[in-house]
């Protein structure tokens, strides 16, 4: 599989009321690229601290539909996958965002500050 080019977009609120996320995969080659999504929850996102601390991830206590995805990526092709933290407390932060594939290893970090 040839590798897909990640970005991760954060955009907080300027109250501190809510921040989002925007992980943008784009096949970055010649060649389509193949992918199976592991089940209905397409992509992931995870918020930590500096010391490693996990404080929030979109997946936690929620379940989706367990059916395997295939998808492909055409040459040029893009895909924004979006999530939304809701109540953030304020500090700084790295935002984690990654597809649930099976192939793994798709993902993008940025930090950010509330």
């Amino acid at each position: 599989m040839a590798p897909l080019d990640t970005s991760l977009e954060v955009t907080v609120d300027g109250n501190g009321g809510r921040v989002r996320f925007t992980l943008v995969v784009e096949n970055g080659s010649h060649e389509a690229v193949s992918v199976t999504f592991r089940d209905s929850g397409e992509a992931d996102f995870a918020v930590v601290t500096d010391d490693g601390e996990e404080v929030w991830r979109l997946s936690e206590g929620r379940m989706f539909a367990q059916a395997l995805q295939p998808a492909e990526f055409a040459p040029g092709e893009s895909a924004a996958f979006e999530a939304e933290w809701p109540d953030p407390e304020p500090g700084d932060y790295t935002a984690v965002g990654e597809l649930r594939i099976r192939e793994g290893g798709i993902r993008a970090e940025t930090p950010f500050s509330v």
